[in-house]
């Protein structure tokens, strides 16, 4: 199933899919077609532009959203929250699929009007992930920063193209998972809906104002698409470091532009972003699957599993061995 929009400021996802895949809004929420899959799209707006769409939903055949950029300039701003049981793959221009994560598929994606993108939800996977479009003009007044640095500064300021990728904390997780849970049917459901969501908000952006204060390089679609390959080059095999000549040579980028748009993109060099990764998918082996820490470490390439330890310990506050039997 393909499911095919334009960006613009007064698209309304929920009528789209209703007239496509003939099934009926009530309180502008629709429930998926027992025919494709079970759950609900919920749209909430809030006014002047400010809109929620949450999805939560287990559907029986892939699914594929395709985000055709704006034909006509706007300043609208998109913040894609990602928080599912199953790996969400995003797919670029070209068809192939670029996993958003291997083990780990909780990030959020900010966009400007002008990307395109395309979301691809695989079958019989629980999803729920939220949608947060407004104005960069309302947003910048929502947020209401004193000091933005100059990545914040370019989404508010509704004048540049970009796209940046955010981990999503624990704190983040579960405030996502009760928005697509809880249903709220009172008078005060719109206000609750917009205080959730600006806790999201809250989170989101004091982790962007974190990031480097300096001046950003123009990106574009083909960039973005050649991000996005090299981030799953990078977790195609979390045992080997990245070899920069090698990555810049397979997506067609000089190492120089390579290194500088990877770490605006993804607020952190490509080696540290490694070895974040490696120390995610170590406590995803280590709780989840219950390997042993030495099997984790050979596994994963650490020939000097105290090294390993060293690593593990420096990102969880805790040894690999005690994060195994932690409860």
């Amino acid at each position: 199933m393909i499911f095919e929009f334009t960006s613009k400021p007064d698209f309304d996802f929920i009528a789209e899919f209703s007239a496509k895949f003939k099934t009926p809004i009530r309180d502008n929420s629709i429930s998926i077609p027992a025919s494709i899959g079970e759950g609900y799209i919920k749209k909430i707006e809030f006014g002047e532009g400010f809109k929620l769409l949450i999805h939560h939903y287990n559907l029986i055949k892939d699914f594929t959203i395709k985000r055709n950029a704006a034909i006509v300039s706007n300043d609208l701003v998109s913040i894609f929250f990602y928080n599912n049981e199953q790996p969400i793959n995003l797919v670029y221009n070209d068809g192939k699929p670029v996993k958003f994560s291997q083990t780990n598929d909780s990030a959020i994606q900010i966009t400007s009007s002008d990307m395109n993108s395309v979301i691809k939800f695989p079958a019989n996977s629980k999803t729920h992930y939220c949608v947060v479009g407004m104005p960069a003009s309302k947003l910048s007044i929502l947020l209401n920063i004193e000091k933005p640095n100059s990545l914040i500064q370019d989404i508010i300021g509704g004048q540049k193209s970009f796209v940046y990728f955010e981990s999503m904390n624990q704190e983040t997780k579960k405030d996502l998972k009760k928005l697509a849970e809880i249903n709220v049917q009172t008078s005060l459901s719109n206000f609750y809906y917009k205080i959730k969501v600006q806790q999201l908000l809250y989170n989101l952006f004091s982790e962007l104002q974190k990031r480097d204060n300096k001046p950003h390089q123009l990106i574009n679609n083909a960039d973005a698409e050649k991000l996005l390959v090299l981030r799953n080059l990078i977790l195609e095999d979390l045992s080997k470091p990245p070899v920069l000549a090698t990555l810049s040579k397979l997506i067609g980028m000089s190492k120089t532009k390579m290194k500088q748009l990877f770490k605006q993109t993804f607020g952190d060099t490509i080696y540290n972003y490694y070895q974040k990764k490696r120390m995610e998918e170590a406590a995803f082996l280590l709780k989840q699957a219950g390997y042993s820490v030495s099997h984790v470490g050979y596994q994963l390439g650490f020939s000097n599993l105290s090294h390993f330890s060293r690593l593990f310990e420096k990102q969880f506050g805790i040894t690999p061995k005690k994060y195994s039997v932690v409860g």
